[in-house]
């Protein structure tokens, strides 16, 4: 599907682990031209063309932006429309020239290591994140407005939900799944809603079957029930109900998500196959998940993290 470009085995490692020194003095490691990321195996990654609203509401946020560039919400409004454009890397200087002047406000931190995750810097992204939680200790929660609403409009995630979330999966990614588990906790008890409980809960589950911790990892489900009131993560809630014995295999693949959602739920199910010991059924799906090719989806990112670190694949 993708052209393959050379990358030395120390570079690939890279990916995975860099110093704190190296991460605060170096740029972005270059890619292809036209590319904005290079996948964990080797290969350039292309941004989809936008949809015409995109590029309008790209456009609206640049103008607002030039109009009062040191406002804070008009630099990461900036940023989130040049990210949902799929132009992350010029998202991540924009969130930078915000933490410049903004160092103490959690939100850069957070955005900014959102869209490290999706160029696969995890350790830059940790950096961030872990920032972000600092910033936050002892704050006031706060809804972040939704850049993609909902079927009913209703945001559901939260600045501190937000950070938990990606810094858990930042580390989830790595195969750091201690330091995963304890962002995850955190996630848990910052959840106000049913998507975010959800949400984390899934993460939080499967982190716990990689460690082996199954007692625990049923324990996380207690609170999940059939008649919770998810508005967006459907798919997560799902994959919740399939861990908790309340959905079969084809009960939960026999509904229509849309392609994010199929790359999310798919994965869940190959790690399912895969921390019970079924390898050959959680290759196929991760693979099928990079067919698919929407390689910015988390489903995709750690399918492909799976396929480097199970299999070796390069």
């Amino acid at each position: 599907m993708f052209k393959k470009v050379l990358i030395s085995g120390l570079m690939i490692l890279a990916l995975f682990a860099c110093t704190k020194s190296q991460l605060e003095n170096s740029p972005l490691p270059e890619v292809p031209e036209g590319a904005q990321a290079v996948s964990l195996r080797g290969e350039p990654l292309y941004p989809t063309p936008p949809s015409e609203e995109t590029l309008a509401k790209l456009r609206q946020a640049e103008a607002d932006y030039q109009a009062d560039p040191k406002n804070a919400d008009n630099i990461i409004w900036y940023g989130r429309r040049k990210a949902y454009a799929g132009d992350y890397r010029r998202a991540i200087l924009i969130y930078t020239e915000g933490i410049r002047l903004y160092p103490e406000d959690a939100r850069f931190y957070r955005h900014r290591g959102h869209r490290y995750i999706s160029i696969r810097e995890f350790d830059r992204a940790i950096k961030d994140l872990e920032k972000a939680a600092s910033l936050i200790e002892g704050t006031v929660d706060q809804i972040e407005p939704d850049g993609l609403p909902n079927a009913r409009n209703i945001p559901v995630s939260t600045l501190h939900t937000n950070i938990w979330y990606h810094l858990g999966l930042a580390y989830y990614l790595k195969n750091d799944l201690r330091n995963a588990l304890r962002a995850y906790q955190q996630g848990i008890k910052a959840s106000t809603n049913d998507d975010m409980l959800v949400a984390t809960t899934h993460w939080l589950y499967m982190t716990l079957r990689r460690l082996g911790q199954a007692e625990e990892a049923a324990a996380v489900l207690e609170p999940i029930h059939p008649e919770m009131d998810i508005i967006e993560n459907q798919a997560y809630y799902r994959l919740c109900l399939f861990y908790k014995g309340l959905l079969n295999i084809e009960e939960l693949a026999g509904e229509n998500f849309s392609d994010i959602m199929n790359d999310a739920l798919a994965y869940g199910l190959g790690n399912w196959y895969l921390y019970n010991g079924q390898h050959e059924k959680a290759y196929q799906i991760y693979q099928e998940i990079i067919d698919r090719g929407i390689w910015a989806s988390f489903g995709y990112i750690a399918a492909e993290a799976d396929l480097v670190r199970e299999w070796g694949e390069e």
